[in-house]
């Protein structure tokens, strides 16, 4: 098949994929679009809101949608790496062999990961870096494609651990999830308070989804579209020439060279989810919150004032 028609088909399977969603989550439009973008780019998320918002239930119906093996993982204080990746164990032969953790599976559900102590987070950057995991030196290649949707609740701060820069920096987006308007809560009330059980159909397999990424990552980008992400990330870095004066006033740090490459790779998904064969300024301006806004850390002048990320973003686009 031409990339031609892979892409017009890609357009098409994409509808269907949201419009199958929507038999079970209700509004979320953005979030479901970001996790879509940075799963036909092979990146992971982080979704950050309230307690009650579907975010578990979100991931898990995407995951059947796509035909995808699905673990989810409750992170608490208690949780060790082991727990998660697995462990050598003596069988009765008095021989070791490995039993692969919930690590292992295409889509990986990291529930309130900030619950966990650092060492366990840690484990996870391995297996969402370099797409496998090392134990007693011994190394194991994890499914793919693989994928971390990765839970954090941001208004209870008692007993978490706040995720380290390296950690969140590994995240593609950051996709903050927000209460429903009337309406679309009248109708989650309706759907989730009755006797039915939405059936959703299965449209893409594990095969089909790595051919959608090398698709998009062949998709061409123009010079000046690509400096314009590379120009965007740098100037969200404090003390660095020509960068804005309210960086410079309201950041301690700001966004490293991943977030550049992000921004290229989500913007060639933007483009092609809308049948488009090239990506242009806009469409890496329409994914630039998500993919900033965890990347850039505000100073205590920021927070006294009450200058947000998306004030910050918002003014340098």
């Amino acid at each position: 098949m031409s990339d031609v028609a892979a892409l017009e088909r890609l357009v098409v399977k994409h509808q269907e994929l949201k419009r199958e969603i929507a038999k079970v989550i209700v509004g979320q439009q953005a979030a479901v679009d970001q996790i879509l973008w940075s799963i036909y780019t092979g990146g992971h998320s982080l979704l950050i809101g309230v307690p009650g918002l579907a975010k578990t239930l979100m991931v898990n119906t995407i995951a059947r949608t796509l035909g995808l093996d699905f673990k989810r993982i409750q992170f608490t204080p208690d949780l060790m790496p082991s727990d998660i990746l697995g462990s050598e164990i003596l069988d009765e032969h008095r021989k070791f062999h490995f039993v692969k953790g919930p690590v292992f599976a295409n889509i990986i559900l990291a529930d309130e990961i900030n619950r966990t102590p650092p060492k366990t987070q840690a484990a996870l950057l391995e297996a969402m870096q370099e797409k496998a995991v090392t134990i007693t030196g011994q190394r194991y290649q994890l499914p793919r494609p693989y994928f971390v949707l990765a839970t954090q609740n941001p208004i209870e701060q008692e007993g978490t651990y706040p995720l380290p820069e390296a950690q969140l920096d590994r995240f593609m987006f950051a996709i903050e999830l927000t209460y429903p308007s009337v309406e679309e809560e009248i109708e989650v009330v309706k759907t989730t308070t009755d006797d039915t059980e939405p059936e959703l159909k299965t449209l893409f397999q594990a095969e089909e989804l790595l051919e959608v990424q090398h698709l998009v990552r062949r998709i061409p980008v123009a010079d000046n579209v690509v400096r314009y992400a590379v120009e965007l990330a740098q100037k969200t870095r404090p003390g660095q020439p020509g960068v804005p004066d309210l960086v410079n006033e309201y950041l301690d740090w700001g966004a490293g060279p991943r977030a550049s490459q992000n921004l290229v790779l989500a913007a060639k998904a933007h483009a092609a989810v809308d049948g488009r064969f090239s990506p242009d300024i806009s469409d890496v301006k329409a994914v630039s919150m998500g993919i900033l806004r965890h990347r850039i850390l505000r100073n205590y002048k920021a927070e006294a004032e009450g200058i947000t990320d998306a004030d910050i973003i918002g003014k340098l686009l």
